[in-house]
């Protein structure tokens, strides 16, 4: 009989992450079902989808509160589900705003519940670490500090490794690259990264675009998530002359790029993998902005940095987003062989801090194992 493993991830990140996951536990335990919130990774994967990433797209608590409505009854029909098809094991990947509160009411029907890639309530919730405990049996972290963090206050967990570093590598030589897309190789590169979520994107990118326009000698592309209609590029990008926008090689433009403007989230990490100097950028709506500031507990919000526990690429957040602080350093960085060196000897270390173990790999031995401690119902 099919293991009945309920999942919800509400990113194109979690997506990636969860598919692997997925993907490596149907080795260890061939017969599964698994449905819930996913994109189309997970979905490849063979699983059933009540809800699209698209949908769950948000960013800071404005837009939190304008869809409440709709998350409301998100959480509800996903109750609903957890009820009917009573399942073995919950899945959870990041998402704390609707996760926790599945974790508690899978906790109450008796559903074990498996985390993997913890909220980072250590920067701006760590009065909740007690309440997890109480609700989540296991936790698979990707940050090496979360793991001591999380087992000083009694909550079963282990650091399994960052998936980004199973996910390095590109599909075309900077050759090929510069070929597909008619670049100049003699010409220094930036590449803007704005996002994934039609929010963010909306926010960031204009000013990304701004800081770029009229730089001379400069070869701008900007990465495109596939959750983002065309459209919303297409007018900022023409106003750039020369700058194009490509989908689907990410991996190349954080490689090839000499310079990356990067939205802060997983984005960073995965581009200070390639070792390429990086300028972060963030802007959330007021609301969330005014809230943030009194919860977060961390001196900087890139992943490079905190993983890091000092600032070794630049951040530009809220206010200090704009073209005139930005253009400065970004066009510092294309020219100074010093500070680039730097910048890329410290993301050196970073990688050796994550270290090399396989995420999805030791994740899915976890998940397996809890699905042979709980007999299906």
């Amino acid at each position: 009989m099919a293991k009945r493993i309920m999942l919800v991830t509400g990113e194109a990140s979690g997506d990636l992450h969860a598919s692997g996951l997925i993907r490596e536990l149907k080795c260890l335990v061939p017969s599964i079902y698994v449905y819930g919130v996913g994109g189309d990774r997970l979905q490849q994967e063979g699983m059933e989808l009540l809800y699209h990433i698209r949908q769950m797209s948000v960013l800071g608590f404005g837009d939190v509160i304008k869809q409440f409505a709709f998350f409301r009854r998100v959480f509800r029909h996903l109750v609903r589900k957890m009820d009917e098809y009573s399942p073995d094991l919950l899945i959870l990947i990041d998402y704390p705003g609707l996760n926790l509160k599945l974790a508690k009411a899978a906790k109450q029907r008796g559903i074990p519940v498996f985390y993997y890639i913890a909220p980072q309530v250590w920067a701006w919730g760590a009065g909740r670490i007690p309440k997890m405990v109480k609700i989540i049996d296991k936790l698979a972290v990707i940050i090496p500090f979360e793991e001591a963090l999380f087992r000083q206050a009694g909550l079963d967990t282990q650091y399994v490794g960052h998936p980004l570093m199973a996910h390095r590598g590109t599909s075309l030589s900077r050759e090929a690259f510069y070929q597909k897309f008619r670049l100049n190789k003699d010409r220094k590169i930036v590449g803007l990264l704005p996002g994934s979520r039609i929010t963010e994107v909306k926010r960031l990118l204009p000013e990304m675009i701004k800081t770029v326009t009229g730089m001379a000698d400069v070869q701008i592309i900007i990465s495109k998530a596939s959750t983002i209609d065309t459209g919303i590029h297409r007018d900022l990008v023409n106003s750039v002359p020369g700058a194009q926008t490509i989908e689907g090689y990410t991996p190349e433009i954080m490689a090839y790029s000499d310079v990356l403007l990067v939205a802060s989230g997983t984005a960073t990490l995965e581009a200070g993998l390639y070792e390429t100097p990086l300028i972060v950028v963030y802007r959330v709506d007021p609301l969330s902005y005014w809230i943030g500031k009194r919860l977060v507990k961390v001196d900087n919000i890139g992943l490079v940095n905190v993983i890091a526990g000092k600032q070794i690429v630049p951040e530009f957040i809220q206010h200090q987003f704009t073209a005139d602080a930005v253009r400065p350093v970004l066009q510092r960085l294309l020219i100074d062989t010093t500070e680039r060196e730097r910048i890329t000897a410290e993301l050196k270390k970073l990688k050796q801090t994550l270290g090399q173990k396989k995420a999805a790999e030791n994740a899915a031995q976890m998940a397996a194992s809890m699905l042979a401690d709980f007999p299906s119902s």
